[in-house]
């Protein structure tokens, strides 16, 4: 449903009054204009508080599309949810499976991300099967009086549960939280991306530096900053920065000169008392591929894991080192701040990284991780291996238990730049027609013009680094409690605010770390939490969303979604998978395999129908 334009008639008596601005003298007429000004005041105040009455007398309403719904080929999925939300916060097209009721009058939007809360919670019916009726409409959800549902919060607030799908192909299921995050730019928008990088290639032509990290994107990364730079990080003692150059003297130099230098540099550590500490540093020249400086690097404490199997340290190859970090700094301060000469240009891939293990903070840098994209898109980075194979057409880390090698890293990240260098900015990106959620919010009018919509993510872990890396306000959080109390702070000054309750997926265990071929996932049954556990995680969450809801402001939208079903038995599935053509690839043979471990078709289908089972969801739409 498209939005009604709100039109507001202006009667004479309502002209703003005019104030004198060539008065010359006296206190009358300062008075007289403060009293004009607070007339100006008492209106605007007035005309609020219409508009307000206006409003809560059209409450908005969700109305279901079942005609719409039921011509899709499967349920409502998460870009749609995506969507919805844009078109309620940012002015984004209406969509077509559900209509709103004066949306115009929505104040605010809290999104919530609830997995674990499943059909069975809420007495509802299984989904239909049969060919006569449609497994996509919304299912009606029974009173709290009429079924024994455990978190009545629900039954008593929602109408219908709409059924969801989350993203994925037929053997995985992608990231929820990126595709509601992640949406595609507007034609217009992407026109405007498509002539910046043409004015932009034009400028720089086959310059490194049009690579360049921005001020921006060092914050956003967590990249250690010098203080003349900004002053955004606080140098812990043992570290230092590169020191600013003198531009007075660079003009001087011949034009050959001017330019900064490149290096490419990759560091490996191994884990002390006091955490990972650098033991191996190496910096290779980007013109001539040229290793201009290697060496490994004494702890200051003695080693209790030397990570073999990533850093390639062994405790024979350390056992002479005699360089310590100090030493290293002290030199790479040479390469990087050339006496009378052009600040270096550091590459590495995940950059950051490498600074911190060598605490230097550095202004000049270019990071593989942020200038190639991941195949789905942003906030995934790729992997240096991944990025190597894929566009410079060759392996490395391959040495297994034997770990990488920093020099074959550093090199990788020259042929990468190089290559990026030579096809353009566009080479090796994906997704390029796809931004955050916050950044379309940030284009909306909203109620003060563009820029004024303000974005709040609640959530577990570090949300900043992640999807909440362009939101207004991040908070981190370690329990579903310190969400509520984060979103009960952040809701009253923002517009939209999203937060994650994962206290029912934790309590059924669906909250694992991801399987590789390394720690694969084990195949057994999943084990249930006892009735008294499981009913103290559905009445918490129950209290939290009482607690939530009634704190919530009139006209204000609540969206909840599942995201999925449990997806313990696709996850281990698919660890077993990847553990058998892992073995198969690094040369054993099937029948040197324990047949237990094999992976057949029949295993196939398996893993499918769990695939598909896994990416079931519900969806709940309201007004408070």
């Amino acid at each position: 449903m498209k939005r009604s334009q709100d039109s507001v008639h202006l009667s004479p008596q309502h002209k703003k009054p005019k104030v004198a601005v060539n008065s010359t003298n006296s206190q009358g007429d300062e008075d007289t204009t403060n009293a004009e000004w607070t007339r100006v005041e008492r209106r605007k105040a007035k005309k609020a508080r219409k508009l307000d009455a206006k409003h809560d007398a059209l409450m908005p309403r969700f109305m279901y599309v079942n005609g719409e719904i039921v011509k899709r080929k499967d349920a409502i999925h998460i870009d749609d949810v995506r969507d919805l939300v844009l078109h309620i916060i940012a002015d984004s097209p209406p969509p077509n499976w559900v209509k709103i009721e004066n949306s115009r009058s929505i104040h605010k939007v809290v999104v919530l991300l609830i997995p674990g809360l499943l059909p069975d919670f809420l007495s509802l019916p299984p989904l239909p099967t049969s060919a006569t009726a449609n497994p996509n409409v919304p299912l009606s959800i029974p009173l709290p009086s009429d079924s024994k549902t455990p978190i009545p919060f629900i039954a008593s607030t929602f109408s219908h549960a709409c059924p969801t799908r989350a993203p994925g192909d037929q053997t995985r299921m992608y990231s929820v939280l990126g595709t509601f995050f992640q949406g595609p730019i507007s034609a217009e928008e992407k026109k405007k991306r498509i002539e910046a990088r043409i004015a932009s290639d034009r400028a720089f032509d086959k310059d490194p530096t049009l690579y360049l990290l921005s001020l921006q994107q060092m914050i956003e990364n967590d990249y250690p900053i010098p203080s003349y730079i900004a002053d955004m990080f606080e140098k812990p003692p043992g570290w230092v920065e590169t020191p600013q150059p003198v531009a007075e003297s660079i003009l001087l130099l011949p034009p050959e000169k001017q330019r900064s230098r490149v290096y490419a540099i990759d560091c490996e550590m191994c884990m002390t008392e006091d955490g990972k500490e650098l033991t191996r540093v190496c910096v290779v020249e980007y013109d001539s591929g040229i290793v201009v400086y290697d060496k490994l690097v004494k702890p200051p404490k003695p080693v209790i894991d030397y990570l073999t199997k990533w850093s390639g340290i062994t405790k024979e190859s350390l056992a002479n080192a005699t360089t310590t970090l100090a030493d290293v700094q002290q030199h790479l301060l040479t390469i990087l701040a050339p006496k009378g000469g052009p600040t270096s240009i550091l590459v590495g891939h995940s950059l950051e990284s490498d600074l911190k293990a060598l605490r230097i903070c550095h202004p000049l840098c270019i990071d593989t991780a942020l200038i190639y994209h991941h195949p789905r898109g942003r906030p995934l980075k790729p992997g240096l291996a991944w990025l190597t194979k894929k566009w410079c057409r060759r392996e490395i880390q391959t040495r297994g238990e034997g770990g990488h090698d920093p020099e074959e890293d550093a090199l990788a990240c020259v042929d990468l730049l190089k290559l990026k260098i030579l096809y353009g900015a566009g080479f090796g990106e994906f997704k390029t027609d796809y931004e955050s959620i916050f950044e379309r919010m940030t284009r909306a009018s909203g109620k003060g013009g563009p820029g004024t919509v303000r974005g709040a993510v609640v959530d577990h872990g570090n949300p900043s680094v992640m999807h909440g890396a362009k939101a207004t306000t991040t908070t981190g959080c370690s329990s579903d409690q310190e969400v509520l109390d984060g979103l009960l702070q952040a809701i009253p000054a923002h517009d939209f605010a999203f937060g994650r309750f994962t206290g029912l997926a934790d309590t059924m265990g669906w909250l694992t770390p991801k399987a590789t071929a390394d720690a694969p996932a084990v195949v057994v049954p999943p084990s249930e939490p006892s009735p008294e556990v499981m009913a103290a995680a559905q009445t918490k969450l129950n209290e939290h969303l009482v607690v939530l809801y009634n704190s919530l402001p009139a006209r204000t939208a609540v969206v909840i979604f599942t995201g999925h079903s449990d997806p313990r038995r696709m996850s281990a599935l698919n660890a077993r998978k990847l553990a058998f053509e892992s073995a198969i690839k690094n040369g054993k043979k099937a029948e040197d395999i324990d047949r237990s471990e094999w992976w057949t078709a029949s295993d196939g289908r398996e893993l499918e129908e769990e695939v598909e089972r896994a990416k079931r969801g519900l969806l709940f739409l309201g007004i408070k």
